[in-house]
C-alpha cells in the first residue's frame, strides 16, 4: 500500500475501535484523526462524506462510512 490509511474517529465509537484493531492486525500503516479532539476533522469527514459519521477510513482515494457495513470491501484492499 503506497500511502497510509486515514481513520477518523472518535473515543467512545466501537466501530472505530474493530477499525483500528483490523488495521493493526494486519500490520497496516494509518493515521488517525480524532474528531473529537479536533472540530477541523470532523469538517473534513462532513467534506468527503456530506455525513458526520465516524469511522470515515479513506484508502487510497476510497471513501468508507462506517467499518462493519464496508467490511467486504475494505478486505478487498487489505486483506
Amino acid at each position: 500500500m503506497s500511502e497510509a490509511v486515514k481513520i477518523y474517529t472518535i473515543p467512545t465509537c466501537s466501530d472505530c475501535h474493530f477499525a483500528k484493531r483490523y488495521l493493526k492486525e494486519r500490520n497496516v500503516p494509518y493515521t488517525e484523526y480524532n474528531c473529537e479532539e479536533n472540530p477541523a476533522y470532523a469538517e473534513e469527514v462532513r467534506e468527503l462524506t456530506g455525513k458526520s459519521i465516524v469511522p470515515t477510513i479513506v484508502i487510497n482515494d476510497q471513501v468508507f462510512v462506517g467499518f462493519a457495513d464496508n467490511l467486504d470491501e475494505i478486505r478487498k484492499l487489505i486483506p
